[in-house]
């Protein structure tokens, strides 16, 4: 028992959400399909009672019509004892001569009674075969009682209501999920920030001490290089800022930055690795915020040349798509993704590495559709020749500044 209680709760519920929401719902069906399937049960009992009830009074209506005895205990006991089961009595010309508990309009007129009672005798007629009393030539229409009806439907409400309320406590407790996970991003990215921030002035403080000393002529090109670098953490704080708070967003020469970030990389990343950039225009301008757009591009860059094992090729096309929106292709020739894990590449701790955080391509998504309005997505596939992730970026100031609106960016 402790070891199956051990297997419970090692499940990972987060990798295995989609399995988990699947449980539930075919739980829910199974539940809700129980609580019909009882129901019905109980349905048919009570038609089948009220069947007999009917049964009962037409023949103690037959005996009545048939005798001369004191029928007192007759009429009192089984005839006036039906308050629910709605029956009309039809002679043999078929007009109306007797019914019960038939619902009329208030303050009904006679033609208004008169087509009441027409409209229910044809429901009666549809719903059962009417009971016929041959010696006093009358037939005996009824249908079932409201009881009944309600009771048929009660459990297709119930399930309404309780998938309704699952719903609603799904979207609010998903929500609020989401709330406390941005909380812990924010307070995360700013405390990282804070404690980059101390070493990284120590380290400019010593290269400005090698730059004066005499080694300088003699190790030019190295202090030169860990210069680059402590630029680089800085870069990095001030993103780790940025997504602890509201980034700014404006536009900025595509081409320029990718070019920029392209030129960083190619001196920390294999030298058998060839990247290329392709562009319709030079010229194009996107929304973004430099420092984090330069990361989603280094992220997917370096998970790019984990993916061809340091020897391939990485192609970069950017288009114009449309007024709105501008795409960045980053294209690789590693070893492809299976398209089941087209969307799940984004979720954190998805990694195909023994010793990957699964945390870069969530953090691109993040910033692409969280902080730019855009979208990020595989846009195809195939296992040995590569993958081609898409960015979507907004084009112009207009349509930022209506997602900035819209609560979806900030700044």
């Amino acid at each position: 028992m402790k070891n199956r209680f051990q297997d419970l709760t090692s499940i990972d519920f987060y990798q295995n959400k989609k399995q988990v929401k699947w449980l539930v719902f075919l739980v829910s069906i199974l539940i809700g399909s129980g609580s019909i399937w009882y129901t019905n049960l109980l349905v048919d009992e009570l038609r089948e009672r009220e069947r007999r009830q009917i049964h009962l009074l037409s023949s103690a209506l037959e005996y009545a019509a048939t005798t001369s005895e004191n029928l007192t205990f007759i009429n009192q006991e089984i005839i006036q004892q039906n308050y629910s089961i709605p029956i009309i009595m039809v002679d043999a010309s078929g007009e109306p001569i007797e019914f019960r508990n038939i619902k009329f309009k208030k303050n009904a007129n006679q033609a208004d009674s008169a087509k009441t009672l027409d409209r229910e005798l044809l429901e009666m007629q549809e719903e059962y075969e009417p009971i016929y009393l041959q010696e006093a030539d009358i037939r005996v229409f009824y249908r079932n009682s409201e009881l009944l009806t309600n009771l048929r439907y009660y459990p297709y409400i119930q399930l309404a209501v309780i998938l309704l309320f699952g719903a609603l406590a799904y979207a609010l407790f998903n929500q609020s999920k989401i709330a406390e996970q941005n909380r812990v991003w924010a307070g995360l990215t700013k405390e990282t920030a804070h404690q980059l921030g101390t070493p990284i002035a120590s380290l400019m403080a010593w290269i400005d001490y090698l730059r004066n000393s005499p080694v300088w002529e003699e190790n030019k090109e190295i202090i030169q290089e860990m210069d680059k670098d402590v630029v680089k953490l800085r870069m990095v704080t001030e993103r780790f800022s940025s997504i602890g708070s509201k980034p700014v967003i404006q536009p900025e020469n595509l081409y320029q930055v990718i070019e920029e970030t392209i030129t960083y990389l190619r001196p920390r990343i294999s030298t058998k690795v060839d990247m290329f950039i392709n562009s319709d225009s030079k010229d194009l301008d996107a929304m973004m915020n430099k420092p984090l757009f330069e990361w989603v591009v280094e992220n997917i860059c370096k998970n790019a040349v984990d993916a061809m094992k340091g020897k391939g090729t990485i192609t970069i096309d950017i288009l114009q798509d449309s007024d709105k929106y501008v795409i960045v292709d980053i294209t690789d020739t590693g070893k492809g993704i299976e398209k089941k894990n087209f969307r799940k590449v984004f979720n954190p701790g998805f990694s195909t590495r023994q010793r990957g955080w699964g945390l870069g391509l969530t953090l691109a998504k993040r910033i692409v559709e969280g902080y730019h309005g855009g979208k990020i997505f595989v846009k195809n596939s195939e296992v040995g020749k590569g993958t081609t992730f898409r960015i979507m970026l907004l084009g112009n100031l207009e349509d930022a500044s209506q997602f900035i609106t819209e609560g979806i960016l900030e700044y």
